[in-house]
């Protein structure tokens, strides 16, 4: 696996990470909770630099739902929106054989089935509704039309 999926997926884990409910501090006047070092729920900012690191704050605010959104579909699984084209650079563990995401364009919807093969690193294949694209990208159109794409990761 690369150092760049491994960084993807551990920051992943740790934004989806559950706070560990086993100590709870109450303020005085009953407006918030403090769990044991700062555990939070999913869409929070996880400290990377010591003394913190894994630990979190800022928890279920509008800004770390979006970078947490970033981080999955562009960083994790790849999705890069140029335009009216759709390019692909998944950088995902290798204990991922496959993956799938539905993609809306405007009407348009786009199957996406991503054959991984060990974590393979770079796109081998990209075919849509089985005609394979020379750029191994997506030029998306808003026809309404469902479309499957087929993509293959080199092992």
């Amino acid at each position: 696996m690369s150092s760049d999926a491994d960084r993807h997926a551990d920051r992943l884990e740790a934004l989806l990470h559950l706070p560990e409910l086993e100590s709870p501090k109450v303020s005085p006047d009953g407006r918030w909770v403090a769990w044991s070092w700062y555990r939070i729920g999913p869409a929070a900012d996880v400290y990377a630099a010591a003394p913190h690191t894994g630990r979190g704050g800022w928890t279920w605010y509008t800004g770390s739902s979006g970078w947490m959104y970033r981080l999955i579909t562009e960083s994790l699984l790849g999705l890069q929106l140029e335009a009216d084209t759709l390019r692909f650079a998944p950088c995902i563990p290798p204990t991922w054989p496959s993956f799938k995401v539905h993609y809306r364009y405007r009407e348009t919807f786009y199957h996406i089935a991503v054959q991984c093969a060990g974590g393979g690193q770079g796109i081998e294949r990209v075919a849509v509704d089985g005609i394979e694209q020379p750029e191994k990208a997506i030029r998306l159109v808003g026809d309404r039309v469902d479309h499957d794409v087929q993509i293959t990761m080199f092992v």
